[in-house]
């Protein structure tokens, strides 16, 4: 019998998606390998009511799926790279990025056509710290 890889994922559907996107590339290359996807409620899914920028945290998204992985109920975990803290916990790694599908972010704007027509010193709004650097880069 074989054994079932435990992959980690949050339960929001782009994460899903991108889980099964994952496994999806696995499957090509290991047609004999069955995987079992846990959803695992991270602190940033349960927190509704308050804007995640106020609450600073670093690690809102991940930090149950890193414990569910050091305590061994998952193999691996997949992750929008947005969500990971810049220094990995001790114990784990970045073990693979798959190929971006899509590399596009969207700006909805009834001014600008476009991000290089918006002004400096226009307000943007991101609950994303990596988007508001790279913004601001």
């Amino acid at each position: 019998m074989n054994k079932v890889v435990k992959v980690g994922s949050r339960g929001s559907a782009l994460a899903l998606w991108q889980t099964e996107h994952v496994i999806a590339r696995l499957k090509e290359a290991h047609p004999g390998v069955e995987f079992e996807i846990l959803i695992i409620k991270t602190q940033g899914d349960k927190i509704l009511d308050v804007p995640l920028a106020r609450i600073g945290d670093r690690g809102l998204f991940v930090k149950e799926i890193e414990e569910a992985l050091l305590d061994g109920r998952i193999d691996f975990a997949v992750h929008s790279l947005k969500d990971l803290p810049t220094e990995q916990p001790a114990g784990l790694m970045i073990g693979a990025v798959s190929e971006r599908v899509d590399a596009r972010d969207c700006l909805v704007s009834s001014r600008y056509a476009s991000l290089a027509a918006v002004p400096d010193g226009a307000v943007i709004g991101t609950s994303s710290l990596r988007r508001k650097a790279q913004l601001m880069a």
